[in-house]
């Protein structure tokens, strides 16, 4: 792989992670207007969202964002 690949691959992965980091947002938000913040969905929802905000979190601290 070259390096531009390589950096073409990474900047793909922050999207999606930034992408999917938003869609869970949007979820997360469509239950707790349903007051189902205590359901077994949402508490899935706030594991992965924790996740993903490592993940974009470990972009921040090495200047890539």
């Amino acid at each position: 792989m070259t390096a531009m690949e390589r950096l073409e691959a990474f900047e793909e992965m922050l999207r999606n992670v930034q992408k999917e980091y938003d869609s869970i947002q949007r979820q997360m938000d469509d239950l707790k207007e349903k007051g189902k913040t205590k359901s077994a969905t949402y508490r899935q929802l706030m594991g992965r969202k924790m996740t993903y905000q490592s993940m974009i979190s470990m972009y921040e601290v090495y200047g890539l964002l």
